[in-house]
């Protein structure tokens, strides 16, 4: 009982100190990244560090990832809260807005003094060139190409709503990943895009912004949004950041960041001018990256051994019940060829408001267990029930119980189709991986999602060059392995 006791003690401590860990989350651009350093070095102490998880996924991932506590707060703009969180076209002052979302847990701090609507832009060149200078003057242009980011494609308040009251019609619209989209525009091959108005590559790369005409686009104010049992110091502590920072300081922060590659520098330098000190400006190429890259590499590995660990316990005895004939082997297949189809985004935003899981590793660890069962699964039922009828009646008239026959008849026989299953699943979870940096799990995702968002290539390809090398090295490691437990003849027999 004493143990017991001492247990439920401990267990009750972690779970007090996990509660008051403060985590700041923040969205995949740099703005976001930026406010969220801010946050941290506002609230940060020697004793209670904070934590920021960056470049999470679409706002449904921050929003609920604050709503379950695994972050305390993040950055958001008033019209996305109105329009996507709470559901509604009411123009809302800022306390209405703060009574709506209470029922949630959560609070607004003060609006920090910059307006970062959404906006529509053309390189100035092709603007020109059309005679196009508002938006309503697309009407004359359905042959215009067009990329908004896939989250604005969707929005209550995006591009579906706007192109309506405009009575816009084009010929091309695909969604493409924000930072990506101005690449595409640069490259001509898209001629349109959504883009944030604090956007540093608006000037920085010659663009127009066209303009609102018809009045579509509400405010975006940016605020905290904090969960409301956050510590009132803490709160008290965003509120300061009230109307300190304007949209030439936001626009000017967000091109040292890309220039720098660097939030959490310029997050620095804000704060010591907003307490009367100096910092240096950051520097571009400054930052060590070679430590990152080995720690987001094992935090990788970490993600695909636990998961491809306990797809491998499950999915052997799901293959094995799957290979038998009957509904039940029909229902293991069907539903794990199912899971298989769930795109990533959704499933976190499924799993997220879980209340054990939240924005966390254990939720990255779960998806990554899902998507690989099929190849497992399949493998194993394809392997035991390819085994020929002939092998199984020797084994039968051998005296051998069925626990036997498939202990030392059928899993042997059919081990290399079962490795072959392993294998790809591993393969797939190395790349597959790279999701856990949506809901900041890290691991090599993470460098390539840093590196969207500030327009770093390098960043990138550190990232996906790591997880490709890695998925080759895993392919070598389980091709030695198939030699060491598959006989040669069986090899040589799967081979062919």
């Amino acid at each position: 009982m004493r143990l017991r006791a001492l247990a439920l003690s401990i267990l009750t401590l972690l779970a007090a100190v996990a509660s008051a860990q403060v985590s700041i989350g923040a969205k995949k651009f740099t703005e976001s990244n930026i406010l969220a350093e801010i946050a941290r070095g506002l609230l940060s102490t020697k004793e209670s560090p904070v934590e920021v998880k960056q470049n999470l996924g679409a706002t449904i991932i921050c929003w609920q990832a604050l709503k379950q506590g695994s972050i305390s707060a993040y950055p958001e703009y008033t019209g996305t809260i109105t329009h996507e969180l709470l559901k509604t076209e009411e123009a809302l002052t800022d306390d209405q807005i703060r009574e709506k979302l209470k029922p949630y847990g959560v609070g607004m701090a003060g609006r920090l003094g910059f307006n970062n609507t959404y906006a529509l832009v053309m390189l100035k060149s092709r603007a020109q060139e059309l005679g196009i200078s508002k938006i309503s003057d697309l009407k004359s242009h359905p042959e215009l190409k067009c990329g908004p980011t896939l989250e604005f494609l969707k929005r209550k308040d995006g591009w579906e709503p706007m192109a309506a009251k405009y009575g816009l019609k084009f010929d091309s619209v695909r969604g493409i990943e924000h930072k990506l989209g101005y690449t595409a525009l640069l490259g001509s091959q898209i001629d349109i895009k959504d883009a944030y108005s604090t956007d540093a590559d608006i000037q920085t790369k010659g663009l127009q912004v066209l303009d609102d005409d018809l009045g579509f686009f509400p405010q975006y104010k940016a605020v905290f949004l904090y969960r409301l049992d956050l510590a009132p110091d803490a709160v008290a502590k965003l509120e300061k950041l009230t109307g300190k920072i304007d949209e030439p300081t936001m626009i000017r922060m967000n091109a040292d960041a890309e220039k720098s590659k660097d939030p959490k520098a310029v997050a620095q330098a804000f704060l010591a001018k907003l307490e009367g000190t100096t910092a240096p400006l950051p520097q571009a190429g400054g930052r060590p990256w070679v430590g990152e890259l080995l720690s987001d590499t094992l935090t990788h590995l970490e993600l695909v051994g636990i998961s491809l660990g306990l797809a491998i316990l499950l999915g052997l005895p799901l293959g094995i019940w799957a290979s038998r004939p009957g509904l039940a082997g029909s229902m293991i297949l069907t539903i794990t060829g199912l899971i298989q189809t769930i795109p990533s985004l959704a499933l976190f935003a499924i799993l997220v408001p879980i209340a054990w899981l939240g924005a966390s590793a254990k939720t990255a660890i779960l998806a990554l267990f899902l998507y690989s069962l099929l190849p497992i699964v399949r493998n194993t039922a394809t392997g035991i029930s390819g085994i020929a009828p002939g092998l199984r009646e020797s084994a039968a008239a051998l005296g051998l119980e069925p626990a036997a026959r498939l202990r030392k008849v059928e899993l042997p026989l059919a081990l290399p189709t079962i490795l072959a299953g392993i294998k790809t699943a591993a393969i797939i979870n190395v790349g597959t991986a790279t999701i856990a940096a949506f809901i900041g799990a890290g691991g090599l995702g993470q460098p390539i999602q840093s590196g969207l968002a500030l327009s770093d290539n390098d960043l990138i390809l550190r990232g996906g060059i790591a997880a490709a090398v890695l998925a080759l090295l895993v392919q070598f490691f389980f091709d030695g392995l198939e030699r060491l437990l598959v006989s040669r003849g069986l090899r040589l027999q799967s081979e062919h």
